[in-house]
């Protein structure tokens, strides 16, 4: 079951899916309908889910989950990641890979290697006050509230000086 994001309660589950590139906006209209279409037919266990999603600087996938009602079971988990990977295929884009950082450099959205990210922190070329986005959150109150953070305040912290 499709709904709006804004009415996904804050204790949902959220996954976030960060492109390797900006998406065309004739590309974010099609990732719009597959995902409206995707969600719509959810399930798990034969239970249907109440998810959302947004898309985010036509880079960011993010798909909420009200587990309230029903909780994503194993299946539903795997048919979400096929779900990604067949974009992934279509669009010829980089979906899944964690070991990337984005972050914000001055006002465009960067994107790069955790290797480049450590290197740009020994350079002085990040900061703690770079902000960086934290796709680690789990829940959707965690998404809106420490998503886009100053590096200090995210896991990013590690590599900076």
């Amino acid at each position: 079951m499709l709904t709006d994001f804004k009415n996904l309660p804050d204790d949902s589950r959220v996954w976030i899916y960060q492109a390797n590139r900006k998406f065309s906006d004739r590309e974010v209209a099609e990732i719009i309908e597959l995902t409206k279409d995707f969600l719509t037919k959810w399930t798990a266990h034969g239970a249907e889910l109440e998810a959302a999603f947004e898309i985010k600087y036509n880079r960011f996938i993010v798909i909420g989950l009200n587990q309230a009602n029903a909780s994503a079971s194993g299946c539903s988990i795997d048919a979400s990641v096929h779900f990604i990977q067949s974009l992934q295929e279509k669009f010829d884009v980089d979906l899944l890979d964690k070991m990337n950082v984005t972050f914000y450099s001055g006002e465009y959205i960067a994107y790069k290697p955790l290797a480049d990210f450590r290197k740009m922190a020994k350079e002085k070329s990040v900061s703690k006050n770079t902000v960086v986005f934290n796709n680690l959150v789990n829940t959707k109150a965690e998404y809106l509230e420490n998503w886009e953070v100053p590096a200090t305040d995210s896991w990013h912290n590690r590599f900076l000086s």
